[in-house]
């Protein structure tokens, strides 16, 4: 059901019975204000998509309930945005991936069934060019994951502090034998010890390095806080040396900032606004 209904835009929020996972997953979508106006229209408008995934600890709602929603509806008034849906689908602890012992199958989800029902059920423009995908954290790594391993899906990607880790699998096994609290997340969704084979056919690195020429038609953002609490910024200037030796093309920034709610939202709106520019709903200045 809406969170709110009097507001212009609306934010849709419903679930979805899983075949893959077998389980209920929820979501909410962004609907900007001329949508259901649109609706009427004949043949009705269809709008661009973006994908949002959350972070660790985070859920389908926390984008829109923590001042996102509000943020949206101003950019839209003053023209920094433009008219597309957000999807934020509940990704739960998985890395918005294939677990490394199959038992959580989220990116056949994700990909078999998830987007093909929101492209069915909402007036989605069709096809690459319509579709980007974002996210933060957690949802970060996973949003660079899906884009990089599947960029004829995707034509934009867009990342805040993602969660990349430069460590070879070897390191972070020692560290999370040294008690690090981050690897405890990653054993049940990289095994323990990790399952090296499953780490680098999901690692943005390596993908970028095997997908390079298909990465140089994608459009791609990403940005961290150079205080991240969980020293994220070295694998985002890990990602950045990667792909300006790789020859891609894409938009860097370390910014001054933590790893918190109130990074991301000060930063939201040039998300965004990537974002609108790269469907080619705003024009470049």
């Amino acid at each position: 059901m809406p969170i709110d209904s009097s507001a212009q835009s609306r934010i849709d929020c419903t679930a979805l019975n899983s075949r893959i996972l077998k389980q209920v997953v929820h979501y909410c979508v962004y609907l900007p204000s001329g949508y259901d106006a649109g609706a009427s229209k004949q043949p009705a408008q269809r709008y661009p998509v973006v994908y949002f995934l959350h972070g660790l600890g985070d859920n389908e709602r926390t984008l829109f309930n923590s001042g996102g929603w509000t943020l949206l509806d101003d950019l839209r008034k003053q023209h920094k945005m433009g008219d597309f849906l957000i999807v934020a689908p509940e990704g739960r602890r998985s890395f918005y991936i294939n677990s490394a012992n199959g038992s959580v199958r989220y990116s056949d989800f994700f990909l078999q069934e998830f987007m093909t029902h929101i492209e069915g059920k909402y007036r989605i423009r069709a096809g690459r060019s319509g579709r980007a995908i974002s996210g933060i954290s957690m949802g970060g790594y996973g949003a660079l994951r899906f884009a990089f391993a599947h960029p004829e899906l995707f034509s934009a990607v867009s990342a805040q502090s993602a969660a990349l880790m430069p460590e070879s699998p070897t390191q972070l096994d020692a560290a999370g034998r040294t008690g690090v609290a981050l690897t405890g997340v990653l054993d049940p969704v990289f095994g323990k010890p990790i399952a090296v084979a499953h780490w680098n056919a999901n690692n943005p690195f390596l993908l970028a390095r095997k997908n390079a020429g298909e990465l140089r038609k994608l459009a791609i953002y990403f940005n961290c806080g150079q205080e991240d609490n969980y020293g994220f910024e070295k694998g985002a200037a890990a990602l950045h040396n990667e792909l300006l030796k790789e020859g891609i093309q894409h938009e860097y920034h370390a910014y001054p900032g933590d790893h918190s709610v109130s990074y991301f939202l000060s930063h939201f709106a040039e998300v965004m606004e990537f974002h609108s520019k790269a469907f080619g709903l705003l024009s470049e200045h």
